[in-house]
């Protein structure tokens, strides 16, 4: 799969809506259309995250071949948007651009969740899980990260992404349904 385009889709500013929270409605309205468009083909970056622990700024980059993106913007996934973004049409990567990998990070927060999975994967009781993973070895992150709503539970839930250190050599791989992968590079520039 070569990812040799790109697209971009700038958040503009309004007076009503924070970024964070276009960025959290762009990207839901995003991944449930990759959801019905076939997900491993499209990556995304968010080119203007820069400081670890800072929101993903205002523009999120889907990357893919010119064919994809084309077909992909071509259909109305950005209803209710479109007065929010401004998209630019899919262009060529630019050469000598560097790669990294764009990745979703779960935190181990609920030290109850991982007892319980615990006692179930290994068969061992609840005194013996609660001395394996006590409760201070929450972990939590400093991610920048998007607020998403399960469509199964319809429970929010924080997605974290991790943009890795850049590289120059392109690994090729699948990306999931919300565009991330944890060993297919995405280009940065």
């Amino acid at each position: 799969m070569n990812l040799d385009a790109f697209a971009d889709i700038k958040l503009l500013a309004d007076p009503e809506f924070p970024a964070p929270m276009l960025m959290n409605a762009l990207f839901s309205k995003f991944h449930r259309h990759l959801t019905k468009f076939g997900a491993g083909s499209i990556g995304v970056s968010f080119p203007d995250s820069r400081d670890p622990g800072k929101s993903l700024g205002p523009r999120l980059r889907l990357h893919g071949n010119f064919v994809d993106l084309q077909r992909f913007l071509a259909t109305d996934w950005l209803s209710g948007m479109r007065d929010h973004v401004a998209i630019a049409p899919p262009e060529a990567v630019p050469s000598g651009a560097r790669h990294r990998v764009v990745r979703r990070v779960q935190a181990k927060s609920n030290p109850e969740r991982e007892r319980r999975r615990l006692i179930a994967r290994k068969g061992i009781s609840e005194g013996e899980a609660r001395i394996a993973i006590p409760d201070f070895c929450a972990e939590t992150l400093t991610l920048p990260f998007l607020v998403l709503k399960s469509g199964s539970t319809k429970q929010q839930f924080r997605l974290f992404v991790d943009h890795l250190p850049l590289r120059d050599d392109a690994q090729q791989g699948v990306f999931n349904a919300y565009g991330l992968s944890a060993s297919a590079t995405v280009p940065w520039f």
